[in-house]
């Protein structure tokens, strides 16, 4: 049996406790080191809980990464869960460290310094995961090699849509509402780049340029809580991406929809055990997970048989185990995980959308990394 990955974590709240759940599912990790608050009594006390060894709990991870990197057993990649400006440093130190990383989204708060990343991650030799987790359902990955094989035609049509209602009254932003934790973008920031990444992964195709509108509706919040905009793409399809964290009656409610000269596909990350498939002239199809016509992309991110329900937390556990296989040097099927190329060319989308939305909705080019 192959022995699990040692894992460290730097921050926590719920986004630690899904990342811990995750990293538990498939047997692939050890958590055995973590910096889970600056704090020593809270640092101590979520080390216990988690029956860590009391002298690899740290309170800073400047620390962390020097000791483990130090150790003989120490960590091999750290998984980072804290506010977003801290997300850069952090990956910072332990790429210097020569450790692997596992980072939430955004990369960071800025082009600029995801590009800074990118450039330490290459010099280091070592790998980056982004966990854009939709990117792990086995329907999405289904949806992307249909497109990729060509089942669409010519694709015309991108749209995408992510609506959460928490932020419909003040008082319930926490850190995302401060401009100094969150960066300069709200809702756009926070789901807008889960939309925009999604749509990347499925279709294959770059945005050219965008015209964006930002929007507030709550008095006194200082990040966007709405944002939309129409989408030219560089092959001639057109898009549109709308998200909202003040629409009221919506948990999470992903969506995306792609059409082609020859059919269309539709998948709803609230319903993600299906994939819906338009041959054009054809009746509408259910693709179930797992069933008939299933491909050894979206077959290899299944568990269960067709029928018994997976998701949001199998589809976070996937990239995970798909990140384990890249870390041992095995190679699974073609499926592209998010890594620090993607956080840069979606900071570059944030950016551009920002940017559009300042001039009135100005048709504005991401600037996309180029090597």
């Amino acid at each position: 049996m192959t022995a699990p990955i040692r894992i460290g974590m730097v921050g926590g709240g719920f986004m630690g406790r899904v990342h811990r759940m995750a990293q538990r599912l498939d047997g692939d990790y050890q958590l055995i080191a973590g910096a889970f608050s600056s704090d020593p009594e809270r640092a101590r006390s979520s080390g216990k809980a988690l029956n860590l060894d009391p002298a690899r709990v740290y309170t800073d991870f400047t620390t962390m990464a020097e000791r483990e990197a130090a150790r003989e057993d120490g960590i091999h990649v750290v998984s980072i869960v804290t506010p977003n400006h801290l997300h850069a440093p952090i990956a910072q130190a332990f790429i210097e460290a020569g450790i692997h990383v596992i980072c939430e989204k955004p990369l960071s708060i800025s082009l600029e310094e995801a590009m800074a990343l990118r450039a330490l991650v290459r010099r280091h030799g070592v790998q980056l995961l982004l966990t854009h987790n939709y990117s792990g359902y086995p329907a999405v990955r289904r949806a992307r090699q249909l497109i990729r094989e060509g089942t669409l035609g010519e694709l015309r049509l991108v749209e995408v849509d992510y609506a959460q209602d928490w932020l419909s009254e003040a008082g319930s932003e926490g850190w995302r509402g401060d401009p100094a934790l969150a960066g300069p973008a709200g809702a756009l920031g926070d789901i807008g780049i889960h939309a925009w990444q999604l749509a990347d992964y499925v279709t294959g195709r770059e945005i050219d340029t965008l015209s964006a509108d930002l929007h507030t509706f709550v008095a006194g919040r200082q990040l966007d809580d709405f944002a939309q905009a129409m989408l030219r793409y560089r092959d001639g399809a057109r898009g549109r991406l709308s998200v909202s964290q003040v629409s009221p009656g919506n948990n999470n409610r992903l969506r995306l929809a792609v059409y082609g000269s020859r059919g269309g596909l539709h998948f709803d990350q609230e319903s993600p055990d299906a994939l819906w498939f338009a041959r054009l002239g054809d009746p509408l199809q259910r693709l179930s997970r797992n069933g008939p016509g299933s491909g050894a992309a979206d077959l290899q991110a299944s568990r269960l048989p067709a029928g018994h329900p997976e998701g949001y937390l199998e589809a976070f556990a996937q990239l995970y185990r798909d990140f384990a296989c890249s870390l041992r040097g095995e190679a699974p099927p073609d499926i592209a995980l998010p890594d620090v190329d993607t956080g840069c060319r979606g900071l570059a989308f944030v950016e551009a959308m920002l940017a559009s939305s300042q001039s009135n909705g100005a048709w504005t080019a991401p600037a996309y990394p180029t090597d």
